[in-house]
C-alpha cells in the first residue's frame, strides 16, 4: 500500500503542472520520474538543490535547520481558497508564549526546503512550534539508513516524519521500538487532543487495523490514501493510434494480445520504415508478469513496490499463488511472447529512466505498450508531438480457461509514516499531535498537499466538475505558470497526506478533458473503471492489518525477502529460457520449500486468525 521502492532522480525541468500530477499521484507510489509516489512513486536524488522562493541551499541527503515559531507565514493560515475549500476545519490563532521546541526528522524532496516552508510557518504560528529540521533524501536506502543510525546511536529526534514510498518504521519496527522504550504510544494523546485523527481512526476499520498493534496501542500513525487508480495496478497501457493504423482493435484475450503484439512488431505502425518499433516494455518496478499472469491465475502482486508477495487466502487459508499450475501456464505464455521478440530485452532489467527513454525516443513513437500504473510513467506529459495522448488502457485479458483477473492493492502502506519518540517532552508531544490533527482537517490536507495560497489552490468555481460524479467540487489546484520556481509552500502529497480518504480524493476539480494534462487524474479514473471488479475477493490477503509477533520479525522478515526474491528471480529464469519449464518445474517447487515455504504460511496464518480480519 514488504515494500521495495526505486530511487530515481527527478527531472528538474518538468512542466509546472506535471508538480501538481506528482502530489495527486503520490499514494500510489508508482515509479515515474513524473510522479510522487504512495504511490508512490519515483524517489528523488540526494543531490545538493536550492530551493524556491530564494531559500537558502539545502542538501537533499542531509542537514538541520530550524524554523522558529511565529516567522511569517507566507500567507495567513485562514486564506479564502482553502478556509472555504476546507469546510469543517477553522484555524487556530496564533499561539502565544514561549515556542515549544520541535526536533523533526523528514526527508526532504528537491524542490523543498522544510525550514522556509510555507506550510512549516504556518505550522509554526498556528501551535506555537520552533521547528529543528534533520533532513535525508527521497532516495529510500540513504533514508533508511541515516533513520537506523539516528535510532541505533540513540541521537534521535522527537518526532519522524516519514514518506511510505522512501522510508518509514514497520510494524516490527514499531513493535520493537516500543519495547525498547524509544516510541511513545498515541492513545491517551489522541484522545486529548486529536479529534480528528480519533475521527478518523472510529470511521474507518482498516486504518484503524493498520494502526492499532496487538495489544491495542498506537504506536505510530500510518497515512491513508484511499487512492483508487492506485489499488489497481497492473494496468498496460497500449498506442491507439498504432491500432487505428493497423485496422486492429484492443486485444480482450491472450490470443489477441500476441496477434496485435507481433503486428506491432512487424508491420511498422509508426511507419518509418525501419524495424525499430517495441511492442511491449516495463521496467523493475512496473513489472509485467502481474498482468498477464492474472489471465491465467490471480496475482496479488502490485507494480508500485507495495506488494510484492503473492500471498492469497485460499478458502481461508494463507497461501502463496507461486507454486500452483497456473502461475506455470502464465510463466509459459509469457515465455512465448519473449521468444517471439515482442518483449523488451531491457523489460526485465532496466529502472524507470531507461523506459522513459524508450517511451520519449527523440525519433519518433517506438513503444507500442507498456505495464505501468500510469502512462506518464513511460512517456512524457505534454510531449510536443501529442504522443503521451495515445495510449489507453487495456483491460484484464481473458485466458484460455477464463481466467480474467486484475490484481488488487491495498493502496495505504501498513506501518507508520508518523512517530513521537521519548525525546519528545509533553509539550512537543502534545504540539506534535495538535499539528498532526490539522493535517487530519480538510483544510489542513489542503494546505499541506498543495499550498497555503491561492497561487496552488482556489475554491472551485460554478462551472468546476468534481472528480467523482455526483461530488461536490472542494479544491481546484492551480498550474505553475512555466519558467517560475517552485514556491516551497506545502509539504506535497509525499509528507502531507494522512486523511486522503475517497471523499476527500472525489471533490478534487478537474477538467473533462482527459487527454489534457489537467485532466489526467480523470484519465485515470476512467482507466481504472475498467479493471475495478476483476479482482478474486475472496483471495486477498489483508496484510495490511496483519500483525507479525515480533518475537517473529527478523525470521519472518528473512523469510519473505528470500522467498520473493527467489520466485522473482525463478519467474524471470524461466520466462528468458535458462531454466526449462518442464524440466525444472518441480525443483522449483522444491526450492521453495527449502527456503522455508511451510514455516512461512504458518506465521503469517498464526498472526492473521488473531486479526480483525479472520471470518
Amino acid at each position: 500500500m514488504a515494500k521495495i521502492m526505486s530511487a530515481k532522480k527527478p527531472q528538474m525541468a518538468l512542466s509546472a503542472l506535471l508538480i501538481v500530477l506528482s502530489t495527486l499521484l503520490a499514494a500510489c507510489g508508482d515509479s515515474s520520474s513524473t510522479s510522487a509516489p504512495q504511490s508512490a512513486t519515483t524517489a528523488a536524488g540526494g543531490a545538493a538543490t536550492t530551493a524556491a522562493g530564494g531559500a537558502a541551499a539545502t542538501t537533499a541527503a542531509g542537514g538541520t535547520s530550524t524554523t522558529a515559531a511565529g516567522s511569517a507565514a507566507t500567507t495567513a493560515a485562514g486564506s479564502a481558497a482553502t478556509t472555504a475549500a476546507g469546510g469543517a476545519a477553522t484555524t487556530a490563532a496564533a499561539a502565544s508564549g514561549p515556542a515549544v521546541k520541535l526536533t523533526v526528522f523528514a526527508p526532504q524532496g528537491p524542490d523543498y526546503d522544510l525550514a522556509n516552508n510555507g506550510f512549516t510557518k504556518l505550522l509554526s504560528q498556528m501551535f506555537n512550534i520552533q521547528f529543528t529540521w534533520q533532513t535525508t533524501t527521497w532516495d529510500g536506502g540513504p533514508a533508511k539508513e541515516k533513520r537506523q543510525i539516528s535510532l541505533a546511536s540513540g541521537d534521535y529526534p522527537d518526532v519522524y516524519l516519514l514518506i511510505p514510498w522512501v522510508d518509514q518504521f514497520t510494524q516490527a519496527d514499531l513493535l520493537k521500538f516500543s519495547k525498547q522504550g524509544v516510541i511513545v504510544p498515541l492513545n491517551d494523546l489522541i484522545k486529548q487532543y486529536g479529534p480528528n485523527i480519533q475521527a478518523a481512526l472510529d470511521k474507518n476499520p482498516d486504518y484503524k487495523a493498520m494502526a492499532t498493534a496487538p495489544d491495542g496501542k498506537i504506536y505510530g500513525l500510518p497515512q491513508w490514501v484511499d487512492c483508487f487508480h492506485c489499488s489497481y495496478q497492473d494496468k498496460l497501457w497500449m498506442n491507439s493510434e498504432w491500432l487505428k493504423k493497423l485496422g486492429l482493435k484492443q486485444p480482450t484475450t491472450t490470443d489477441e494480445m500476441k496477434e496485435v503484439l507481433t503486428a506491432f512488431k512487424t508491420k511498422d505502425p509508426n511507419g518509418n520504415g525501419k524495424a525499430d518499433e517495441v511492442p511491449l516494455s516495463a521496467d523493475v518496478r512496473d513489472t509485467l508478469i502481474p498482468y498477464f499472469m492474472n489471465a491465467f491465475i490471480y496475482d496479488p502482486q502490485g507494480t508500485s513496490g507495495n506488494n510484492n508477495g503473492t500471498l492469497v487466502l485460499n478458502n481461508g487459508k494463507v497461501d502463496t499463488q507461486a507454486n500452483k499450475d497456473g502461475w506455470k501456464q502464465g510463466l509459459a505464455y509469457i515465455k512465448s511472447l519473449y521468444d517471439a521478440g515482442l518483449i523488451d530485452q531491457g523489460a526485465f532489467t532496466q529502472n524507470n529512466d531507461a523506459l522513459k527513454k524508450v517511451g520519449d525516443n527523440a525519433g519518433g513513437v517506438i513503444l507500442g505498450s507498456v505495464t505501468v500504473l500510469h502512462p506518464y510513467a513511460a512517456v512524457t506529459g505534454g510531449a510536443p508531438d501529442g504522443r503521451d495522448k495515445q495510449y489507453d488502457a487495456v483491460p484484464p485479458l481473458k485466458g484460455p480457461s477464463g481466467a480474467n483477473f486484475t490484481g488488487y492493492n491495498f493502496p495505504s502502506a501498513p506501518g507508520a509514516s508518523f512517530v513521537l519518540t521519548s525525546k519528545a517532552s509533553k509539550e512537543a508531544q502534545i504540539a506534535a499531535i495538535k499539528m498532526l490533527d490539522y493535517i487530519f482537517t480538510t483544510e489542513g490536507e489542503i494546505k499541506a498537499m498543495f499550498g497555503v495560497d491561492e497561487r496552488t489552490v482556489v475554491k472551485p468555481g460554478p462551472n468546476d466538475k468534481a472528480l467523482e460524479q455526483g461530488a461536490t467540487p472542494l479544491y481546484k489546484t492551480i498550474t505553475r505558470p512555466a519558467g517560475v520556481a517552485p514556491y516551497n509552500s506545502d509539504f506535497g502529497a509525499a509528507l502531507g497526506q494522512y486523511n486522503n480518504t475517497k471523499e476527500f480524493r472525489a471533490a478534487q476539480a478537474i477538467p473533462d478533458d482527459i487527454y489534457s494534462q489537467a485532466g489526467y487524474e480523470r484519465r485515470l479514473y476512467q482507466a481504472t473503471q475498467l479493471y475495478a471488479g476483476h479482482e478474486d475477493k475472496s483471495k486477498i490477503y489483508p496484510y495490511w492489518g496483519v500483525w507479525i509477533d515480533p518475537s517473529l520479525g527478523s525470521e519472518v522478515a528473512t523469510l519473505q525477502t528470500n522467498i520473493e526474491s527467489y520466485v522473482t528471480q525463478n519467474s524471470l529464469q524461466f520466462i528468458t529460457g535458462s531454466k526449462n519449464l518442464d524440466k525444472d518445474w518441480d525443483a522449483y517447487v522444491k526450492g521453495l520449500d527449502g527456503l522455508g515455504l511451510q514455516r512461512y504460511l504458518q506465521i503469517q496464518q498464526e498472526a492473521y486468525d488473531k486479526s480483525s480480519y479472520k471470518k
